[in-house]
This record gives structure tokens, C-alpha cells and sequence, in this order.
């Protein structure tokens, strides 16, 4: 397993969003895909008219299309806005049919090419502060007013781009104390802020940050819009490894505990038999944490030199399904635990042991826990999938 290779800068990029308050489902609609041809990362960014579900098919529409034409080698970024905005239906009340959007464009070499229609402009920070980018403007002579704004540069390491919807620069617009709303300068003070307390934040968190100080400047914490914040953080990569399950040789343990002493990155032994495992090839003590102790999870144990330690299966797929539902994970339980130590790194290397554990075997356990092997690439699937992370697994 080479668990320290040569990597290039990683893209954290990251979604929070916050439906209107009172309705079901978010007005803004938010899309990404990495390209394997060229390994590209496109992200779109898009604002239905009002909110609710008619908001949310005019963003839904707009982000789909644009993602479309995003990863079209040589596209006409006007002829592609003009299509989008002639298939969009009209709304009856307003009898117009409108969408903004913001269209991410990063490449391997960290170009950066970037698209704004009607969004609030994005903003850049290096070394914790605020960079200006000069941009082209370009305005449709079928639609009166549709005026986009396209910017290209590159992007350097912990450089942060920041876009969102209007439902946070216009947070609280009207009320005493911010009469014409948050706005673009006040989000880059309290972006500028955060980045200057904790200059590693992740793009998640630091989306999460964003989107709850934008409510709590809402009057009793109403948002009157939806509200959505992406991030894209450049970053070296932070690399995690996993071991779980005994190897199917006993002759391997020794091999195990050294890869795993050896990793310079957070370390995670997911299940009893791995722990003593690795406990008895290091010679290190094994505790159980009895603070941890619920009836809903098996606790965690404590190890010197291991970031993380749990009972295996059952924490697994738990924390799968936390990731599967992009989890804010605000579960101070093993499982929500894993979950977002998997989110806040960027190169996740699984160690699987092979060995059969009998009482898996079990007809009466839950049909959740599903096979060690088998939950693995479920997660594997979810990392590279939902978070584009990048993700080895080893058997042994």
C-alpha cells in the first residue's frame, strides 16, 4: 500500500444549503461532477425565481443545463445562457422565467474559469484576505438585462473561493439593524475572520459557518430566502487511514501495525479483534472509553498513536449512512465521528482484513451490517462520489 505519494493540490469543495423558512424544499440548486477526461471540477450554482417547489425546478432546470454545457470542450458561454433562459418556463404570476447562476470551472493546474449570471459575485481569498479579479462582461441581445460577468485566473495553494445565493449577502435586508441586508462586505468580514481564527477550516465547515451566521442575523431566526454557500479550498492533501477487520493471514498483523504506526496522517482502527490487533504489535495499552457508552452505539476505546477507535461493522454502516445523506454530522457518537474525519480529509486509504468473523454470520443481526468487504466500497463509492475524495483500498 503507498500511502505517500506525490499529489498535486486537492479540491475541497464543499455545499451547505437552508430552505426557506416554512417551505419543504430549497429555491437554489447546486450541481458538481469531476471529469475523467481531463479531471475538471465543475460546480453550477443556481437561484430559481421565489422560492418553494416552482423555484426550485427553475434552478434544478438551469443547474442540469449548465452542467451540460460546462463540460463541453468549446462551448459559447452566451449562446449556452441563451438557451438555458428560452427553456425555462415562464411563471404566471410574474410572467417571467428567471434563473442566476454561477458556473465553476477548476482544472488540475488550478485554472480557474468562473460564469455569473444575476448571482451575488464570488469571493476570493489568499492568505486570509480578499482579492479583487478583473472579469469580461458579456450581455445577451435576446434578453434585456441578462448581463454575466466571466472571470479567469489562477488559483494558488489555500487559495478559498466562496460563492452563494442572495438569500445570504440579502440575510436579514429591511430589519433595524441591517436595513439593506448582510451583504457581499459583511460576509467577507465574517469569512475573513474565520479564515484568520482557523486558517485549515475545511470548506464544509466553513460553509456550515457562513449559512448559520447568515440566519442568526435574521430576526428570530427566520430566513426569509433560501440560502445556499459553496466553497472551494486548495489545499495539500490531508490523508487518513482505516483499518478494519483482522488479515486473513495471522502472519500479517505484525505487517498492519507497522503500515499503520508509519502513516503520517489520522489514524482509525474500526473494530475489537483489529484493535487488540494492533494493540499487542505495538505494545500499547487498550482502553474503553465508558464516557461513550449508549444504548444506541457501541463505545469507542483509546489507543496511543490512533486518532479514532470503534467496534466495527455496526459503526461502519452507520457512518455510511450519515455520509449518504451529506450529514452535517453533529452526532458526538463513534459513527458521526468517522463520518466526518472521512470529510475533512482528502486521501482516504482503507486497510481490510479479510478474515471471516463468525458472529457476522449471525441470520438474527440486523440486516444492515452488511459485510465488512461490502460496506468498504459502499463507502469508497459515497467518498468518491459525494465529496470527491479520493479513496485505495487494500485487502490483505
Amino acid at each position: 500500500m503507498n500511502t505517500n505519494p506525490e499529489h498535486p493540490l486537492f479540491l475541497d469543495l464543499a455545499c451547505s444549503q437552508c430552505s426557506k423558512h416554512g417551505e419543504n424544499i430549497c429555491g437554489d440548486a447546486f450541481r458538481f461532477e469531476k471529469s475523467d477526461n481531463d479531471g475538471r471540477v465543475v460546480a453550477v450554482l443556481s437561484d430559481g425565481l421565489g422560492s418553494g417547489v416552482k423555484a426550485n425546478i427553475l434552478a434544478s432546470m438551469t443547474a442540469t443545463m449548465a452542467m451540460k454545457f460546462a463540460v463541453l470542450p468549446n462551448y459559447s458561454i452566451l449562446h449556452a445562457a441563451e438557451i438555458m433562459m428560452s427553456a425555462l418556463p415562464i411563471c404566471q404570476v410574474r410572467k417571467i422565467s428567471y434563473a442566476t447562476f454561477t458556473i465553476l470551472n477548476a482544472w488540475p493546474d488550478c485554472s480557474i474559469r468562473i460564469v455569473e449570471m444575476g448571482n451575488p459575485p464570488f469571493l476570493l481569498f489568499r492568505q486570509g484576505k480578499q482579492i479583487e479579479i478583473p472579469f469580461e462582461q458579456l450581455e445577451s441581445e435576446h434578453w434585456n438585462n441578462r448581463k454575466m460577468k466571466i472571470y479567469h485566473f489562477p488559483a494558488r495553494s489555500e487559495d478559498r473561493i466562496i460563492f452563494f445565493s442572495d438569500g445570504i449577502s440579502q440575510a436579514a435586508i429591511g430589519s433595524p439593524k441591517w436595513p439593506l441586508g448582510w451583504r457581499e462586505s459583511g460576509c467577507a468580514a465574517f469569512i475573513a475572520e474565520i479564515l484568520s481564527e482557523t486558517p485549515s477550516i475545511s470548506s464544509h465547515e466553513l460553509c456550515d459557518a457562513i449559512i448559520k451566521e447568515a440566519r442568526r442575523k435574521e430576526p428570530q431566526r427566520i430566513n426569509k430566502d433560501d440560502m445556499t454557500c459553496a466553497a472551494l479550498y486548495f489545499r495539500h492533501p490531508r490523508k487518513m487511514l482505516v483499518f478494519t477487520g483482522p488479515p486473513y493471514d495471522r502472519l500479517h498483523d505484525a505487517e498492519c501495525a507497522k503500515i499503520i504506526d508509519a502513516f503520517d496522517g489520522e489514524k482509525v482502527v474500526c473494530g475489537g479483534t483489529s484493535a487488540e490487533i494492533i494493540a499487542r504489535e505495538l505494545n500499547r495499552e487498550l482502553k474503553m472509553n465508558l464516557e461513550s457508552i449508549s444504548s444506541e452505539m457501541p463505545p469507542m476505546s483509546s489507543m496511543q498513536g490512533i486518532d479514532l477507535v470503534t467496534e466495527g461493522i455496526f459503526t461502519l454502516t452507520k457512518a455510511a449512512g450519515y455520509l449518504e445523506k451529506a450529514d452535517t454530522f453533529m452526532h458526538c457518537n463513534p459513527a458521526g465521528i468517522l463520518a466526518e474525519m472521512m470529510r475533512r480529509n482528502d486521501l482516504i486509504y482503507f486497510l481490510v482484513g479479510t478474515r471471516i468473523n463468525e458472529a457476522h454470520q449471525d441470520p438474527n443481526l440486523p440486516q444492515e451490517l452488511e459485510l465488512r468487504r461490502n460496506i468498504v466500497q459502499r463507502i469508497a463509492g459515497i467518498l468518491k462520489t459525494q465529496f470527491l475524495k479520493k479513496v485505495d483500498i487494500k485487502y490483505v
